[in-house]
Formats: structure tokens, sequence, C-alpha cells
């Protein structure tokens, strides 16, 4: 069953709520089943998913997690309390939403059939509901407005950084895409931003006024204190509501500070809606998070360092080159693989003054850049750069750790997934 569903992602990319509100009709509504609390933003959405659900199970809340893409597993999406799903709960839950988008074709229902992300979204769902949790923390796709996590009607929301990616979707400038990402905004929500740009802004703010929600600022009325300690920030976030910490964030980089302080807020909005999560239990959640490959570092067996990050956008490898200057200085070898549809110059161009020599490479997915190509625009940028192209991910890792003391994978949540299973499959990584 799992392999038909994979099988829909020949359908790539459709943004539209069509498909599944009808699923959602179907199955009764599993989206109404608990309390969602809506994660969007082009970075750092993720981050913030992650710290929020871990807050509400240190508070000892029944809470699930949406998230997208999956490392290694598609059981990743779909973590309930401390744990991802089983393979026997995703494989029934495929079953049923297969089957249902089937019979609603065979009727007429359904015009087209399901993208793999309509499914897992409906999947996700009928977990949850299955699984009785109070609270969802659901991750936004991509976008907002037309996404399909946008079924859900929460009286909770985030909208964590707006900058350009996925222009092709969601439009080439900053004010469009703002648009798009504050589509999840619905009448009497309370709305958390981060650190948005100033057009940004002004696009969220008349949107929630139009729709009668209340937009939090994070930053608003809120005191951090913080410093770095290599590489994770030890802070103290006072807000007009509650004083967290001193603390150790467990996720590394400076721009993890902003990621909490949002994750603070959408917290104690939950707290209004009734969730008790004390301030204890926030720093837990904080101290405690675990998000895989960003900026996760491993120091092998040989005395060698691997930092994995999934830097798939401008934005995102401007935070790993900025973390890249103050903790590593050495400048390490980069093994890169971006997807063909992001801006791979304006990646590069972060991460080549930071790095050494690069092993160009190409997860294994029709979205992914060829190596030779890849390793082409790396020349094109730098002449003098020292890179190699390698086809595939387990000769590039094998390559990388032949010559090398510090390696820094990045470019892609792809390519950081193919990373982690080649590392696992070498014993280095359990």
């Amino acid at each position: 069953m799992l392999d038909r569903l994979f099988a829909l992602e020949t359908f790539g990319i459709k943004l539209g709520l069509e498909n599944i509100r009808h699923l959602c009709d179907a199955l009764n509504h599993p989206e109404r089943a608990f309390t969602s609390l809506h994660i969007a933003g082009t970075n750092g959405k993720g981050s913030v998913t992650a710290m929020v659900h871990a807050a509400l199970v240190a508070a000892g809340v029944r809470a699930g997690r949406y998230t997208s893409p999956h490392l290694t597993h598609l059981r990743e999406r779909f973590v309930v309390d401390g744990a991802a799903m089983d393979d026997a709960a995703v494989e029934a839950a495929a079953t049923e939403i297969l089957e249902c988008a089937e019979r609603l074709r065979r009727d007429g229902t359904m015009a087209a059939p399901p993208t793999f992300f309509e499914a897992t979204t409906a999947m996700a769902f009928e977990l949850f509901r299955r699984a009785q949790v109070k609270a969802a923390v659901i991750e936004v796709g991509l976008g907002g407005r037309f996404d399909a996590t946008n079924v859900l009607t929460p009286p909770i929301g985030a909208i964590t950084s707006i900058a350009l990616d996925h222009q092709q979707h969601l439009g080439d400038t900053i004010e469009q895409i703002a648009f798009e990402k504050a589509g999840i905004i619905k009448p009497g929500m309370m709305v958390v931003t981060g650190a948005l740009p100033e057009a940004a802004l002004r696009v969220v703010g008349r949107i929630a006024q139009e729709r009668g929600a209340q937009l939090v600022e994070a930053a608003a009325g809120v005191r951090v204190d913080s410093e770095m300690r290599d590489g994770r920030a030890q802070l103290t976030i006072e807000t007009p509501h509650g004083r967290y910490g001193p603390l150790r964030l467990a996720l590394r980089g400076e721009h993890q500070i902003h990621n909490a302080l949002v994750a603070v807020r959408v917290v104690e909005a939950a707290r209004d809606a009734g969730f008790d999560v004390s301030d204890a239990a926030v720093v837990e959640g904080l101290e405690t998070v675990d998000w895989p490959a960003r900026l996760e570092l491993f120091t092998l067996t040989s005395g060698q360092q691997v930092l994995l990050d999934a830097a798939h956008n401008p934005e995102g490898a401007r935070a790993l080159r900025d973390y890249l200057v103050r903790w590593h200085p050495e400048r390490p070898s980069l093994v890169v693989g971006i997807m063909r549809d992001k801006d791979a110059d304006a990646i590069l161009r972060e991460l080549l003054p930071v790095t050494s020599s690069v092993i160009a490479t190409a997860a294994d997915t029709h979205r992914a850049m060829p190596a030779d190509e890849l390793a082409a625009h790396v020349s094109a940028l730098d002449p003098a750069r020292v890179v190699r192209a390698c086809a595939d991910v387990l000769t590039a890792v094998d390559a990388a750790l032949d010559s090398n003391r510090t390696v820094c994978f990045a470019g892609s949540i792809f390519l950081a997934g193919a990373v982690r299973d080649a590392l696992k499959r070498r014993d280095i990584l359990h």
C-alpha cells in the first residue's frame, strides 16, 4: 500500500483544497477531532512546530506533530507524544485514505487523484484522531492559502518568517508570498508572527484585521538575554506572560533564538485556549526538542566532525553560513545537493566563502539537480574551487570522509535524509 502512496508523487505539487476537503468529508472530518496549532513560514516553521510540540508533551498533553518532508522514513511525519507512529498504524491509515480516494474517484466526487501530500495530510488527521490526541501541531507544507493543511480551523497559528522561495508557486515578491502564507489566518484566530519584513507584515496585518484575527508579534514586549556557547544559545526569555530560563536550546544556531521566541508565544496562546502548560514545561521542551538535520553535529569515533543541515533555500543557507563563520573557521569541506526548483547559485554564494573543497551530489529524487550540473554551478561561481561530482550520495559520503576532518552536508532536506541513511549503513550513526 505504501508503494501506491509514493506513486502519487508523480502528480507533483498541486495547490488547492478541493481534494482534501472531499477526503475529510468522506472520512467524517478527522481534522475536527483535536485542537490544531497551524505553523507557516518560509524558514523556521519545522523548528517551531517541533518546539511547540515538545513543550506540550512535556506538560503532559497528548499531542501530535505533522511535518514534511521526512528524512528517511514516512512515519517520521506523524509523531504522537515522543514517538513516530509505528509502521502498522501508518500502513492502515494509508490503506483507508487511498481506498477512500478511489471510491470518491469512482463516484465522480473527486475529479483527480490526490497528490502525495494531500494523501499524507489526510493520513495525519486520521492517525491523530485514532490516537485520541488533544492537540496537534501542524506544519504547512508549502505556502498556506492553498496548502492541503489549510482545511483546519485552528484557534492558534504562526507565520515564522517570510522570504523569497517557491516563487513558481507563491509569487515573485515578498508581498505576494506574504499573502499566500497569510491564507492560514481564520476569523477569531490568534496569529503569532516572527520577524517579518515590513512589507510582509503590512500584508499579514491587513488580512488579520479583515478576518477579525488577533496578531501577536513575537518580539513585542519581550526581553531576551542570550549568549552563544559551542553553537547553542543560552538564554532567558521574558514575555508579558512568563519567564523562561535560563535555559540551553537543544537546537544549534543563533537563528534558533528567534524560533524559540515564536514557539514560546504560540505555547502561551495554547494556554489561553485551555491547555495547562507550565513555564517549566516550556523550558523542558526547548531544552530537549529533537529536530534532526538542522545544524546537527556528529563527532565520529575517528575524531572527524560531520555537520548536517538542510539549508534548502538562500535564507537557510545564510543561517548556516553565519554558524560556520563563528564555529567552524577552519572552513570545512562541503558536500552539497540542491533541488532543481531552488536557486542553486544563491545558496552556493552563501556557502562557498565559508567552506573549502566541494563535492556535488544528488539525492535519489527526480527533483534533484544532477551532480555534474551542480558542480558546473560551483565552477562558474568560483573557478579556482576544487569540486568533484558524485552521482550518488553513498559515494559522496565515502569520498568526503576519506579525506577531510570536518564535513558539512547541506542544500536539501532530501540530501540530509540520504546522508543520515548512509551514515547508519556505515554504522557511524545509530
